[in-house]
């Protein structure tokens, strides 16, 4: 079912070191608002929330740091490696997520917003309501070298970290828009300014 909305929604995805955040500032510096799944993450498993407390129901009062917040070094260490303890994370956090962002997108009232979605090639499914998909995309290789110098790791956990995430070719798959970040940042400048324009077109349209 196509869920209802005011405005034009795109969803912004891409692999882990595509440069997704440096596009999302810019479609900011524009006045365009920016929903993050990141941010959204962590709102639902705040203290005093439902997430929170379904996540303690289930996996015990370990989860969590002194100060009463979810311990996430101690989450990633229970989860790592365990298919269903993952699985039961997943099936707290995942819809409570997807609320989030789509309550904002509700009451947003721009000619469009942008979802910023990590792993949106992995849960597709569940936002079949976007109107569009503009996936940043940089070559593997670029993505190593921007993890190892990003995060001070070596190669093996970058390839690692990659592998993890949904292949290259199933997220170019779902595009209808692409913004190639291999080179030099300063690049993403009229690459974000055409789609703006281009959106702005299509949201007033009404495709």
């Amino acid at each position: 079912m196509t869920l209802p909305h005011p405005g034009y929604v795109v969803a912004l995805t891409g692999g882990i070191a595509a440069g997704k955040s440096a596009v999302s500032r810019r479609f900011e510096a524009m006045g365009v608002h920016v929903y993050d799944a990141d941010v959204a993450a962590r709102e639902v498993v705040a203290p005093g929330s439902e997430g929170l407390a379904a996540i303690v129901d289930h996996f015990g009062t370990g989860v969590l740091d002194a100060g009463g917040q979810l311990d996430r070094a101690a989450m990633r260490q229970r989860v790592f490696g365990n298919d269903a303890e993952r699985k039961a994370l997943e099936a707290i956090t995942h819809p409570r997520v997807r609320a989030w962002l789509r309550e904002r997108v509700m009451a947003d009232r721009g000619p469009y917003c942008l979802l910023a979605i990590p792993l949106f090639a992995e849960n597709h499914d569940h936002y079949r309501w976007v109107d569009r998909v503009l996936v940043i995309d940089a070559p593997e290789a670029v993505q190593r070298e921007r993890l190892m110098r990003r995060d001070g790791i070596d190669e093996a956990l970058a390839r690692r970290m990659i592998e993890r995430q949904a292949r290259r070719e199933h997220r170019l798959l779902l595009a209808h828009d692409v913004i190639e970040n291999s080179g030099d940042e300063s690049a993403l400048d009229r690459a974000v300014a055409d789609l703006h324009a281009r959106y702005l077109a299509l949201a007033q349209a009404g495709r």
